[in-house]
């Protein structure tokens, strides 16, 4: 059996355009279509390459901008064959368009009850399939903000898939009862959790596996000992937003890169590294013990020095 790879696109309205004080067209392409290089370029990379995504969609902005911005995401990705599924930043139950930010419901999903959480799922799933998606049956919270209860919610609601365990930022906010090394598929409170990838990028430090955290040369060697070791899934993490540069005005080159390196070495290695799609609910075993790439200090230092490039000079705004 292959090893499963979720590629996954958290695809949202960003709250730091929001709080700028930006107008509602200028946060939308910002977030979506920023420099080029948004979700619009990122389908057509998906497509070339013959690969399977996952758009983790929050349709929570619509409170305040209305459903309109995420009914035209939810179609692009639709059109291009790629999956919608549901991702979910709560802090904008409390907001309100012009203010600069100064008013938000709280940020992390952990702060909510189980009951509030039912809610604020149940509420957000109805607005994604009012933007045009299916029925989700997979889910991400907001800056991976989950719990026991958050799992206990979604069985309720008959999700079966969640992706918000991250070792990298755990125990808060990411706050499901599983071991920060955790990173193989695991029943568990009633749904299916399917972490992050993480890398161990200096010895008892982990890295998850995400576009703007890891360099090309880590990315390889993370697949290369996915299939070598014969993990039953990778789960990689991107953004709508995150290969234009903070302000969403020009194209961070480093990125675009990484994002171009992946996607040809995910080609490469199709036959043992099979993206999918969680609408497939694709075989894969559960409960295996994989663990993390083992760190390399010759990769973290030249990530680093990468990462500095990318800093200094790809996040400079135009």
């Amino acid at each position: 059996m292959p090893t499963r790879v979720f590629l996954t696109v958290d695809t949202e309205l960003m709250w730091r355009h929001h709080c700028a004080g930006l107008d509602a067209e200028t946060i939308v392409r910002r977030s979506l279509e920023p420099a080029e290089v948004g979700v619009g370029w990122q389908l057509a990379q998906l497509a070339v390459h013959g690969l399977k995504a996952c758009f983790f969609v929050d349709p929570m902005p619509a409170l305040v901008y209305g459903l309109e911005p995420i009914k035209r995401v939810v179609g692009s990705i639709l059109e291009a064959g790629q999956e919608v599924q549901l991702h979910l930043h709560p802090n904008w139950t409390g907001a309100h368009a012009g203010d600069g930010g100064v008013s938000y419901g709280a940020f992390e999903l952990i702060d909510y009850s189980l009951a509030e959480q039912v809610e604020l799922i149940a509420g957000a799933a109805d607005m994604l399939v009012a933007a045009g998606a299916p029925d989700p049956i997979a889910f991400r919270s907001g800056s991976y903000s989950a719990s026991d209860d958050t799992l206990a919610a979604l069985a309720r609601l008959d999700f079966a898939y969640d992706s918000s365990h991250n070792g990298s930022e755990h125990p808060w906010p990411s706050a499901i009862s599983l071991a920060p090394r955790q990173i193989a598929p695991v029943e568990h409170c009633g749904v299916i959790e399917v972490p992050v990838t993480l890398i161990e990028d200096q010895k008892g430090h982990l890295r998850h596996f995400q576009i703007c955290a890891l360099s090309a040369a880590e990315m390889k060697a993370a697949l290369d000992h996915a299939s070598r070791e014969r993990h039953a899934a990778v789960t990689i993490v991107s953004h709508g937003f995150e290969l234009a540069n903070r302000a969403g005005t020009r194209a961070n080159g480093v990125h675009v890169r990484r994002f171009e390196a992946l996607c040809g070495m995910l080609a490469e290695r199709r036959e043992i590294l099979e993206t999918a799609h969680f609408a497939d609910r694709p075989e894969m075993a559960l409960g295996q013990d994989d663990s993390p790439l083992g760190p390399s200090v010759l990769r973290t230092r030249l990530r680093q020095a990468e990462q500095l490039w990318s800093n200094w000079v790809e996040e400079r705004a135009a």
